[in-house]
């Protein structure tokens, strides 16, 4: 059976919540290991994750979500790499419909995707505790918008859950570019640029209090990323009036691996 390693990128979670989540997704889809990519950690937390069987790298700023997940998957050595949001909005059995969608296809080469996306808008989804009216229209505009702008037929491009093959991660992780909450979609749009197959999987949700995603912010910043996205899409699909012509921008693996050059020398 392929490996699997989960990353859970974390900024002020709830600990007892995150703990709790942590364990049951060991005790249900056995990963070889679980990497908790911990953010500007409040006093005490991490104290309260060390009895959990996981890795929990902390950061004592915020590096956005993009962020945190890139250098999680950079960590692992797994067939499969998969990533779940700290509150437990998708439930366990979710994360393992999304992994296993995954896993049946190292058994069948004719029917394999390489990235497999949790859904709370799909017609077979069950969302059991719904965000507030305002958040919900505006991620259900967003979603329209989505589909529209990037050509993909989604019905979700932003539940926090998904996973896809070492492969594929190889060939997409130097065209990342969005640090935050955008890293998703980017992900989705340069997959399907490269070629690679997408299943989307309806799952069952629950929305969380204490979400750090701003109604009105969030959707204007992620108004701008989007666009950005399809011009790096369409430059990397080689269409001729698109260019990559963000001469000063890093994608996040360079980025990342600069940051770990500097850590080095800083601790001779």
């Amino acid at each position: 059976m392929a490996s699997v390693g989960l990353v859970v990128p974390a900024y002020q979670p709830v600990p007892t919540r995150l703990i709790n989540y942590v364990r049951a997704l060991t005790d249900a889809i056995e990963p070889e290991t679980i990497r908790i990519e911990l953010d500007a950690p409040e006093a005490g937390v991490v104290d309260a994750l060390q009895d959990l069987t996981a890795t929990v790298n902390t950061v004592p700023y915020r590096r956005g979500k993009g962020v945190a997940i890139t250098a999680g998957f950079e960590a692992l050595d797994t067939d499969i790499l998969g990533f779940v949001d700290a509150d437990g909005s998708t439930p366990v059995e979710s994360v393992q419909t999304i992994i296993e969608s995954l896993q049946d296809g190292f058994n069948n080469e004719h029917e394999r995707n390489d990235l497999a996306v949790g859904s709370r808008r799909h017609p077979d989804a069950v969302v059991t505790h719904h965000q507030t009216h305002i958040r919900r229209r505006l991620g259900d505009i967003f979603a329209q918008i989505a589909r529209r702008l990037l050509g993909i037929d989604l019905y979700d491009f932003q539940c926090g859950a998904k996973a896809l093959t070492a492969k594929a991660w190889d060939a997409v992780r130097q065209h990342l570019y969005s640090p935050g909450f955008a890293w998703d979609i980017e992900l989705i749009t340069v997959s399907v640029a490269l070629g690679y197959t997408i299943d989307e999987i309806p799952i069952a949700w629950e929305d969380k209090d204490g979400s750090t995603v701003s109604p009105i912010r969030t959707p204007l910043s992620m108004g701008r990323e989007l666009l950005a996205v399809r011009h790096r899409a369409r430059a990397l699909q080689g269409e001729s009036n698109a260019t990559h012509n963000s001469e000063d921008e890093s994608a996040l693996v360079e980025r990342e691996n600069e940051s770990a050059v500097i850590d080095q020398e800083s601790q001779v």
